[in-house]
């Protein structure tokens, strides 16, 4: 994990895959949005922070906690967090689960950019609202 201030808003990038996960990094980060990465699930829960993740950008397949679990953990310890759910393998039934349980956004790998950042910008305009 970066070393990272969480005392502002920012957003959580979660995937076990480093390639991934830095490309994300890179396109939010170029769009001048504050992102941190974590490996995974439990990484980022156990992480001290001030201020929760106002957007989690989460893939779906990891070992350990998958994204499913971690987003059922995320509703209970950080409720106000948006979900973006990511992954290579789409199902109705995945979809399905994810939305019902609050997902943002379910988007399909490759992530397309615009879709991505869409969906972080409707997340801030949620969180922003939340705190005005």
């Amino acid at each position: 994990m970066d070393t990272f201030d969480t005392s502002l808003p920012w957003i959580a990038v979660v995937d076990d895959e480093e390639p991934v996960r830095r490309a994300v990094l890179r396109l939010l980060r170029a769009a001048g949005l504050p992102a941190h990465g974590f490996s995974g699930g439990a990484e980022l829960l156990a992480a001290g922070m001030q201020q929760q993740p106002y957007c989690v950008v989460l893939d779906l397949h990891m070992p350990g906690m998958d994204g499913i679990e971690l987003q059922q953990r995320l509703a209970g310890s950080m409720p106000r967090s948006a979900v973006v759910a990511v992954t290579g393998s789409q199902s109705a039934e995945t979809r399905a689960r994810m939305e019902q349980a609050g997902a943002l956004a379910f988007l399909p790998k490759p992530v397309d950019e615009e879709q991505l950042l869409a969906a972080i910008a409707t997340a801030w305009a949620r969180w922003h609202e939340d705190n005005a």
